[in-house]
Parts: C-alpha cells; structure tokens; sequence
C-alpha cells in the first residue's frame, strides 16, 4: 500500500473514494461543507433530515458526479470533546474498508483540522489503521471474491505546513503496521502451519531482514541449561520445541537492556489437564505473545532506536501423550526453583519461567513478558482490557505512557505481599496452580519468582489477543495487540536511558524520572479505544 500526503481541496483530489471526518458537533469541518458546496447539498440535507447520525463508526457511502472521485464516504468520529488521536486510525480503517468492499482501489482521507492532534502522530496512527484494515483473515478460502478489492493507494490530505511532520508519522505507521500485520497472520494460521519451527523460521527471517541476531535453542541444549520448566510442558509432543532469542543492539555505550519475553504456545490442549473440545481450535492463537516479541523485535529491527533490546519467545506445544508431564510432578526451572505441577494447562507461566531466566542471563536489566496467560483475566476484564501487573512503579508508569497514542485498554491488578501465599506448595518451592481465587495475580505472582529484583511488567492479553468481530481499523481475528507500545517503550528508553556503563543507582534515577513524567502527562493505567477479542479458555 502506498500512502502520501496531499494538500489539494478534496473535491479535486484524483481519488476512486473521499473520506470525511463527520463529527457530532453541529458545526462541520470546514472541508465537509466545501465538498457539499460542491455536491449540491446533499450532506447538508442528510444532516437535517436526520439520516445522518453522526455517531462513532457511522458510515454511509453516497455517489459523486461532480467530484473527482466516485464515491463519498462520511465516517462518524463521535463529539469532538471525547476524540483522541486514536480516531484517526479508526477513520482511515473504516475508510479502507469501504473502498475494499465496494471494488475500490483509491481513497483519499481527509484529516480534521478542528481538533489538535500532532501531526507526526496522526500520520503514524493514520498509516496503522490503514494497514491494519488490510488484514486477510481468511487465506486458506479459495474463493477471493468475498474479499474485495486492494486498496493500493491512499492519501491523506492535510495542510501544507504539516507535511513534514506528516510523513515522518507515516513512515513510522507503516513499519509498525507491517508488523502488527506479520504478528496477526502468524496468530491467525493453524497450529499444523504455525509450528515452533515455523515460529523459529519467521524470527530468523526478520532477523535476517533487520540485522538481529537470532539464537535458537533445541531441546538438548535447553536441557544443558536446566530449562526444566519448559522442557516439562514440550515433554508430550512430537513437534520439537524451541526457545528463541532475537538481540538489538542499539547502544554499546550502556547496559541497560529491555528484555521482552513471550508465551509461544503454538497449539494448547490442556495436556493432562485437558481442555473441553468446545472452542479447541482457537488454541491455535496461544501463540500470541510470542509473535507480538517477534513483530516487536522486527520493528525495532527497522526503526533502529538507540536502545538495547532482546527478545525471548518459549516456543512449544502443550500435549497429552504417555510422555507428558503429570498433575504432581516436580520440575526445577533454569534458576534452581522447584514446581510442583497441579494443573499442566497452567503451562504458559511454566515457559516462561525459563524464558525470564535467560533472558536475564542474556543481559536484560528491565523486562516485560506478554501472554495469553488466564481465563481469569477475561472473567475480569471481558475482551476491551489488557491486565497488567508489575514489580515496578516507574516502569509500569513508562510503559503506561507508551500506550496512550493507541486505544488499546490497559488495567493494572495488584501484586500484594499476601498474594504471595496462593503459590505455595507443600513439597516444593512453588506450584503452578491455585484453583479460582485470583487467577490472574497468582499467574504474576508465580511469574514474579523469576525474575528477582529487576524492574518488570506483565501483560496478560488472553481477552484483548482475538476480535471476534470487525471493529473500525480492527478486521475480525488477531488483533497485534501491545506491539506499539512496547515498540514505544524501547524508544522511551532510548531517548532517557543514562548512557555508559550505568549502575542500578542510575537505572533507578532514570525511571523515577520516566515515572515522574508519566504522572505529570497523565499516565493512570488508563487509555482510551478498543479492542474486541474472542472467548479464551486458557489456564484456570
């Protein structure tokens, strides 16, 4: 897809669809009443007659003779008082989206300019959308044509005095689209095509392409290592797992490391354990965090931030053979810890036990895992909301800040020192599992363990890692969810992380400040937007 930007009127810019921003506001954008001036008056008239609601995602296309382009599309944008900047990748999804479904090639956008949106930001956020709403979610049907068509060119037409700030915006969006896009197709293929080899290959690939470097461990050398923790959730199947490290490299000049660790469980059936057969087959998408490290790593690979910048992926299958791990065995993780197995579809937070632990080892001075982790946390947040959960007030706070551009939903849970109880076993140091009572926290808890006293966030994505439904630039299935962010937190690192061969006095003075900054702009945990994921069964 290709996108510029043009500073042309709207009415004759050479497009196959226009786009207006449609507010519920009483006064219209400047450009909507030139291009009705233009067309007669039939918006106008859609205004009074009440067709016309004006409401967030409203669309209604209506023809043009008199314009340049074929097709008019008016796209509700709510009141002005509640828009963010997050709109407008919403605006340029659904404006996509009708060009494709009507046969369209082209479609032209035009920015509102009666809002204050930076423009760096709304041309990322704009080039996201777009991309996004490209997302094939079925590639398996041999019939195309319920697909519609490709949308190969979009412009976006703003002022002239923008447009450097614009383009930068959008030479960023695309990269981060891109991979939100690669993150989404290796969730949405099926485990028989998405194996822990595949997985490894994708990162490979894109190290290749970015110049990453990129480790991957089989399973004598994950046993070498002592990785029992992981080794007990691969030891039922015959697919070979795989522990993948993929490095950036941005800046010899410190040690400060972000290290972002994911869940690549690339088919989960409960081992032992197993899960009922209704919904099975979303499974498939266990993976999630594993491709999000994957798509994150690309990016920053692309990008190249002035930051260092690891990535764990704990690649295996969970399943039930004579081979597989027992509710009430004992495994020891790469760090020494014993685990006692109550529930072997409690695997998630067993690799990545082991994943912490390297990743540490690797250098990582800071970490964030993301997974698909608990059922609970749909219970707790339904399918809008991320959970998130950490050691660390300042970088919780940063990575809070990281997120504010993209309407993705974001909520915190604690981790109280009480808490700690419902990971104790009677024979060993840990268990894995504590029946309902807080779920979500004894995963964090237990997640806790190994990662000692470096500063940590997990995200819990197993409601907001699926869109059962279309949803402005959100196409049903995969959703990429928290790859901008944690792209953005590697940046922020970047731009305020001490430079030389920094002490832990230093790392903590430089995230106190990031704290203090995020608590100044506003960064509560919350964020605006949405994102609509399907039903997940994963561990109780």
């Amino acid at each position: 897809m290709k996108i510029q930007v043009s500073h042309e009127k709207p009415q004759r810019v050479a497009a196959e669809m226009l786009a207006l921003p449609i507010f519920a506001d009483p006064e219209p954008e400047d450009a909507v009443v030139s291009v009705d001036r233009s067309m007669g008056g039939i918006i106008r008239e859609l205004y009074r007659n009440g067709e016309l609601k004006r409401r967030e995602d409203e669309l209604h296309v209506i023809p043009s003779t008199k314009l340049r382009a074929k097709r008019v599309a008016l796209i509700g944008l709510g009141s002005k008082a509640h828009f963010s900047a997050a709109g407008i990748q919403r605006f340029a999804g659904l404006a996509v989206r009708a060009a494709s479904r009507r046969g369209l090639t082209s479609v032209a956008c035009v920015l509102p300019e009666s809002v204050a949106l930076d423009p760096a930001e709304a041309g990322e956020l704009f080039a996201e959308g777009a991309l996004m709403a490209t997302f094939d979610p079925a590639p398996y049907r041999s019939n195309n044509e319920s697909r519609g068509a490709e949308v190969k060119s979009v412009i976006l037409i703003a002022p002239a005095a923008n447009a450097r700030s614009l383009k930068a915006g959008i030479a960023r969006g695309l990269a981060l689209g891109e991979a939100v896009n690669a993150v989404r197709e290796m969730v949405n293929l099926p485990s028989n095509d998405m194996t822990p080899s595949h997985l490894a290959e994708r990162a490979k690939a894109f190290g290749k392409q970015h110049g990453l470097k990129v480790t991957v461990l089989d399973r004598a050398e994950m046993k070498r290592m002592g990785m029992g923790s992981f080794l007990s959730v691969s030891a039922g199947s015959e697919e070979p797992p795989k522990m993948i490290a993929i490095e950036y490299r941005g800046d010899k000049s410190t040690k400060t490391t972000l290290g972002l660790v994911g869940k690549g469980i690339t088919f989960d059936t409960g081992g032992i354990s197993l899960k009922p057969a209704q919904d099975m087959d979303a499974m498939k998408g266990d993976m999630a965090g594993g491709a999000t490290v994957i798509g994150a790593m690309a990016a920053i690979g692309q990008l190249k931030p002035k930051v260092n910048v690891i990535g764990i992926v704990c690649a295996t299958e969970n399943m039930p053979s004579g081979k597989a791990t027992k509710p009430g065995d004992i495994v020891r993780a790469m760090n020494g810890k014993s685990i006692e197995i109550i529930n072997t579809d409690a695997e998630g937070r067993l690799v990545l036990a082991d994943g912490l632990c390297w990743a540490r080892k690797l250098g990582a001075t800071h970490l964030l895992d993301i997974a698909t982790l608990t059922g609970a946390a749909v219970v707790a947040f339904g399918h809008t909301t991320t959970g998130v959960m950490s050691n660390d007030r300042a970088l919780v706070d940063l990575f809070h800040q990281a997120t504010a551009p993209y309407g993705e939903r974001y909520w915190e849970l604690p981790l109280f020192p009480e808490y700690a109880e419902l990971i104790k076993s009677p024979i060993a140091d840990m268990k894995n599992s504590g029946g309902r009572p807080a779920g979500t926290i004894f995963g964090a808890m237990f997640l806790k363990e190994f990662v000692e006293d470096v500063p940590w966030v997990h995200l819990d994505i197993a409601g907001t890692s699926w869109a059962e439904k279309d949803g402005g630039h959100i196409v049903k299935g995969p959703t990429g969810v928290a790859l901008r962010p944690m792209v953005r937190l590697a940046e922020l690192m970047a731009t305020r992380a001490p430079h030389g061969h920094a002490d832990e006095a230093a790392q903590r003075r430089f995230l106190a400040t990031s704290s203090a900054e995020a608590a100044h702009k506003g960064g509560n945990g919350k964020s605006s937007g949405r994102v609509r994921a399907r039903r997940s069964r994963a561990p109780r």
